[in-house]
C-alpha cells in the first residue's frame, strides 16, 4: 500500500509523507537522508526560504512553486525527525499552528471587532504575542526573538521590541547624529586599536544603520537586496561596455571602469 501511495501523482500531502519515512528509514532509506539531523538540515531550510523570495523577487511563478515546495519539504523532513525522536510529527505541527492562528485572530474567528485600523489589528497582535511569551516563561523584553534570524532583520525586531518599552530614540536626527559617533569610532579603532575592535565598532554602526531604517519605515535586508541587485545591474553593464571595447575587467583598471560606471548610472537615471 505504501508504494502504490508513493507513486500516486494525486496522493497529495500523505504522498510527500510517505516519501520521507522511506528516504529516513534506517533498513532501505538513503544514507545520506538517514544521516542527517537538526542541526544539519537547518541551512537548507533557510536556504530554501531564501529561494522562494528570490523566485517572489523575479516575478518567477512557476520557479515558486517549485520553491516552495522545496521549502514544504523541509518542514516535513523536521517533522520526520521529530516524531522519530518522539518530539512531534507533522499533524503536531499543524495542529499547533492552527490554534495559533485561531487564536491570534479573534477579530475573524471569535467575538472581537473587525473594525478596526491596520495599527490598530498590529497592537492587538502584540498583545497577544506577549502573553504566549508570558505563558512560556518569557519575562525579559528581547526574549523571543530568534536567534537564527537574519542579523539586520534581527536587529530591527530587537530595536522594535526596546522601543515598546520606551527605550528609543524620539526621531531620527537622533539615529543620524549616532552613525556619525559610531562611523568616528570605527575610523579611530582602524587607526588604533586590534582588528576585534574594529569588528566590534563595524557592528555597532551596522546595528544604528538598522535603527535608522526602522524609524525610515524601511526594511533593511530589502533595501540591501536592492542595492545588491542595482550594484549587480551596472557591474554587468559595465562588462559589456568593456565587451564592445574587446577588453574583460582584467584588462581595464579602476580609472576606465569607474567612468563606464558614471555612464551607466547617468542612462539609467535618464534625462
Amino acid at each position: 500500500m505504501a508504494d502504490d501511495l508513493i507513486t500516486d501523482p494525486q496522493g497529495g500531502m500523505p504522498r510527500l509523507l510517505a516519501i520521507m519515512a522511506r528516504l529516513r528509514d534506517p533498513q532501505t532509506g538513503c544514507p545520506w537522508d538517514i544521516e542527517q539531523t537538526f542541526e544539519t538540515i537547518a541551512p537548507y531550510t533557510i536556504e530554501e526560504a531564501y529561494e522562494v523570495a528570490d523566485a517572489i523577487a523575479r516575478a518567477d511563478y512557476a520557479d515558486l512553486e517549485g520553491e516552495l515546495g522545496d521549502l514544504l519539504l523541509q518542514t516535513v523532513y523536521h517533522a520526520q525527525m521529530g516524531a522519530e525522536a518522539g518530539h512531534f510529527d507533522f499533524d503536531s505541527i499543524t495542529r499547533s499552528i492552527s490554534d495559533k492562528m485561531v487564536a491570534r485572530h479573534p477579530h475573524v474567528f471569535g467575538n472581537a471587532s473587525r473594525d478596526k485600523s491596520a495599527e490598530q489589528q498590529t497592537a492587538d497582535w502584540e498583545k497577544i504575542k506577549a502573553a504566549e511569551r508570558g505563558a512560556k516563561a518569557q519575562k525579559r523584553t528581547l526574549d523571543g526573538v530568534a536567534i537564527g534570524l537574519p542579523a539586520l532583520t534581527r536587529a530591527v525586531k530587537l530595536q522594535k521590541r526596546a522601543a515598546r518599552v520606551g527605550f528609543d530614540w524620539p526621531d531620527t536626527g537622533h539615529v543620524i547624529d549616532k552613525i556619525k559617533e559610531e562611523a568616528a569610532e570605527l575610523v579611530e579603532a582602524r587607526e588604533t586599536l586590534t582588528q576585534a575592535a574594529v569588528a566590534e565598532e563595524f557592528g555597532d554602526l551596522m546595528f544604528v544603520v538598522a535603527n535608522l531604517a526602522r524609524h525610515l519605515d524601511l526594511d533593511p535586508e530589502e533595501t540591501l537586496r536592492a542595492a545588491n541587485a542595482k550594484f549587480t545591474r551596472r557591474f554587468e553593464a559595465v562588462e559589456d561596455a568593456l565587451d564592445r571595447l574587446g577588453k574583460t575587467p582584467a584588462d581595464s583598471d579602476l580609472t576606465e571602469m569607474d567612468a563606464l560606471w558614471d555612464k551607466v548610472k547617468i542612462r539609467e537615471k535618464g534625462p
